[in-house]
């Protein structure tokens, strides 16, 4: 059997594009021998140090809630469980847009409605729902910024969510919409290794002119 490279994921599950690149390595895996590994980071930790839109400050105050639930269930069941978690709490922020999307100009839905999309997601993934009373808790937030801090070093400050890290090369992205799949999606990942093994190689990047699409 082929034996499988780990690529190395950090994401926060609030951000629609971390979600987007993160279902297309799902893709990959399926057509190429690799294997996700998944890391939280944290769109407000990246940003509260940041000159960013009041309104976007705003909508990011109750954004730790969700990535708090995630650390607390990696260490209670291990790291392994976080990828199938953020699957089912994705689904829900994203694809059934049950919360309104980090960085609109409204205000970010409030703590009962992340609960009750944190509470599902868990009983979904077969974790414990109990692990949602996290979301009250600064117990959790020293190792979600050590995890933040191990993905985001990687590439820099000036970039964000999502980091992949494969074979000593970690970037910012590839930011996509909507997921490549099947063979596209492999095609990809073959584009990515081809410049992230290019000495040298730093960016690519033009304006975005569509929104994520989920579905």
């Amino acid at each position: 059997m082929t034996e499988r490279t780990p690529v190395d994921f950090w994401f926060d599950p609030l951000c629609p594009w971390a979600w987007m690149t993160s279902r297309w390595l799902l893709e990959v895996r399926a057509v190429r021998p690799i294997e996700p590994r998944w890391h939280i980071m944290s769109l407000f930790v990246l940003n509260e140090d940041k000159d960013i839109p009041a309104e976007y400050r705003e909508g990011l105050k109750n954004a730790m809630l969700p990535v708090r639930v995630l650390q607390a269930a990696a260490e209670k069941y291990g790291e392994d469980v976080l990828g199938d978690l953020y699957t089912h709490v994705g689904l829900r922020i994203h694809n059934q847009r049950r919360l309104k999307p980090t960085g609109s100009e409204q205000e970010f839905d409030g703590v009962a409605a992340i609960r009750e999309v944190l509470s599902e997601a868990l009983e979904a993934a077969g974790l414990d729902p109990a692990l949602v009373a996290a979301t009250e808790s600064t117990e959790y937030d020293a190792a979600i910024r050590a995890s933040h801090s191990n993905g985001i070093d990687l590439v820099g400050q000036e970039v964000g969510t999502p980091v992949i890290s494969v074979g000593g090369v970690a970037f910012f992205g590839p930011v996509i919409s909507p997921a490549p799949k099947g063979e596209d999606a492999g095609k990809l990942w073959d584009g990515v290794l081809l410049v992230a093994g290019t000495d040298g190689f730093f960016e690519l990047k033009r304006s975005r002119t569509r929104e994520p699409i989920f579905d």
